[in-house]
């Protein structure tokens, strides 16, 4: 009896991790898959890092460790914006498959799925903003839906792959979508170990592992989050329209401040290939800065510009 139970158990128990680390081990019809049904198995790994963010009371803080946080917060940051965003997403500027890699694997230990889901369900999100089958809409669906909930369903789990054919002739692309939770597993699993070095090669610094684990990985990742997810939301919902869209795109520049850009969100709707949504210069865009720098020391090339046409329609409106 007990064989058993233990047989059963382990399967079970190989079963979830399986969904954790594979996110292929299950396949199931559209038909059965509903899209406002979370998947709380799935959504274990997502609550626990937010409850892991309180092991601060135990580890406390330094300056190395709050400065890993902020860079690791900005690097991050950028690989979302300009990389999984603007160039996986709306293709606004080229570059070459080693580079495509680089910045695949930084957006990755952002935590937030892989480039090709992150890019299929982006281009639903136009193809469809703030309608029905938009999957993230606050209009359609509430603000906390739109925020977090939405990625969170099973409907909304597996990649699109009839969105994303472009991008998915890429096999390590597919094996980054596929394993998405490997990048950042390495990436915990580095923090730590540069946080005991630490301890122990510098220990004037203050910092070992856990400290590091918590502020580099856990704080930061969380931060990051819901800064991006404010897009989704807030987005949405808060800011003023410089153009008439046909859904509910606003900019705001605050949220412009936090996600490197990405608050000109009226703008970006209304001529998403531009590599620049910030159309004008006192419109801040962090991330089309750096897109710039990058280009001009040649690892990527053919950034999309506005037209003039559409600057002169947003001067005028």
């Amino acid at each position: 009896m007990n064989q058993k139970f233990t047989y059963f158990y382990g399967n079970a128990v190989w079963s979830i991790l399986g969904k954790w680390f594979d996110s292929s081990a299950t396949r199931m019809p559209a038909s059965e898959l509903d899209a406002q049904c979370i998947d709380w198995m799935r959504a274990i790994p997502f609550i626990l890092l937010h409850l892991s963010c309180f092991a601060v009371i135990w580890t406390g803080w330094s300056p190395v460790a709050v400065v890993t946080a902020i860079a690791l917060y900005a690097l991050r940051m950028f690989a979302i914006t300009g990389f999984y965003h603007r160039y996986f997403s709306h293709r606004a500027f080229k570059t070459s498959r080693s580079t495509q890699l680089i910045f695949a694997i930084l957006g990755a230990s952002a935590v937030q799925r892989g480039p090709l889901w992150w890019a299929a369900h982006h281009r639903q999100h136009h193809a469809h903003a703030d309608q029905g089958t938009d999957p993230h809409s606050p209009g359609q669906h509430g603000f906390w839906w739109s925020h977090m909930a939405w990625f969170l369903t099973k409907g909304n789990f597996h990649t699109q792959g009839e969105r994303i054919r472009d991008l998915s002739r890429y096999p390590e692309l597919r094996f980054l979508d596929r394993y998405d939770v490997l990048v950042p597993l390495l990436l915990a699993m580095v923090l730590f170990a540069v946080g005991e070095s630490l301890a122990w090669l510098a220990p004037d610094l203050g910092t070992n592992g856990l400290q590091m684990l918590t502020w580099g990985f856990a704080i930061s990742t969380v931060a990051l989050y819901h800064v991006t997810f404010t897009i989704n939301s807030m987005a949405h919902t808060i800011g003023s329209r410089r153009y008439p869209t046909k859904d509910d795109s606003r900019n705001n520049l605050l949220l412009a401040i936090l996600t490197f850009g990405e608050g000109w969100h009226n703008n970006h709707h209304h001529y998403p290939g531009s590599a620049r949504q910030g159309f004008f210069w006192w419109e801040i865009d962090i991330t089309y800065y750096v897109l710039a720098l990058l280009e001009r020391i040649g690892l990527i090339w053919d950034l999309r510009p506005v037209p003039e046409k559409i600057k002169r329609l947003g001067e005028t409106s």
